[in-house]
């Protein structure tokens, strides 16, 4: 079926790109009554999505003028970056290069999301917006070149770094240890790594929520660089013990609980890729530029929890 790009000059066209991804399908509910959403993915037959081909989203933004542009697409396949770097700095960097070009002829917002893996890692600090940024790896870099080239190329944009994310739709690594929990008896699982789960759904509430407040302003004031995750943090072991243990509690029978989860270091379970053990981030300038207050991130995981079990 077309896709309908009529709307009214009062209602602002909003542009989504990834609608299919964790975050993108979250936000194709969220955005919607914000204005005409037109979202797309990188099989769309209409309008194109594929961030490999760079010309052709160029003529999608031609074609649709939109006000607002949401980017939810990305490389996220970590390890896989390692081995296809030119196609990562592709999708994470210079698609959304064109994104930001395009937007700034219109005259366009443009929203992207980001993440801690622009940092090394080091020390336990919470990582602010000011920090220098030193990439640890192939997926980093490029969401790295990706933030610049948004920032430099458009004025109006919103730029929200992320860590860990989950959903109920897709895979993820509360569904990965549930089902090895299933499987095995005892399980190993990293604890020098620090971050904070967080949840699509809260990313794509936030996002509409930021947008809202910016239409309601009609100034660009709000636009910048953002650290959104939820509050508090834990290991990828503290994680695990969670979510198994809540599991354990809904009278899902499992071979394993949260008792006989082995800690181990990050030097034993070797990846392609390093990742940071520190990904805290600090969100004091979302919570206060945009008035919310980020909720602890048991609470997305235990709802999260309770949709799929």
């Amino acid at each position: 079926m077309p896709i309908d790009m009529t709307a009214t000059s009062s209602v602002p066209k909003i542009l989504l790109f990834g609608k299919s991804g964790q975050v993108g399908w979250e936000l194709q509910r969220s955005l919607a009554p914000l204005g005409h959403l037109i979202s797309v993915d990188f099989d769309s037959k209409d309008l194109c999505g594929d961030f490999t081909k760079l010309s052709g989203l160029s003529e999608t933004i031609h074609k649709v003028q939109p006000s607002i542009i949401v980017n939810a697409a990305a490389h996220t396949a970590v390890d896989k970056a390692e081995s296809e770097p030119d196609l990562a700095r592709t999708i994470n960097a210079l698609a959304p290069a064109i994104l930001a070009e395009e937007a700034q002829k219109l005259n366009a917002w443009l929203v992207h999301y980001s993440t801690d893996y622009v940092f090394d890692g080091s020390g336990e600090k919470a990582w602010t917006e000011t920090d220098q940024a030193a990439p640890l790896n192939v997926y980093g870099q490029t969401k790295w070149e990706g933030e610049q080239a948004v920032s430099s190329h458009c004025d109006k944009h919103l730029i929200f770094r992320t860590s860990w994310v989950y959903a109920a739709r897709g895979n993820n690594f509360a569904k990965t240890m549930l089902r090895l929990a299933k499987e095995r008896d005892t399980l190993s699982v990293i604890d020098d790594q620090i971050g904070a789960p967080t949840g699509a759904e809260l990313l794509a509430d936030v996002t509409a929520h930021a947008l809202r407040q910016i239409q309601l302003s009609n100034t660009s004031h709000l636009a910048g660089l953002y650290h959104l995750v939820a509050s508090g943090y834990t290991s990828w072991h503290g994680f695990a013990s969670f979510v198994i243990d809540h599991a354990q509690k809904a009278g899902v029978t499992l071979q394993v609980n949260s008792n006989a989860i082995k800690k181990i270091s990050s030097s034993d379970y070797k990846t392609p890729a390093t990742r940071p053990l520190n990904s805290r981030l600090n969100t004091d300038k979302v919570q206060t530029a945009f008035n919310i207050t980020l909720p602890d991130w048991k609470t997305g995981v235990e709802r999260m929890l309770t949709e799929i079990l």
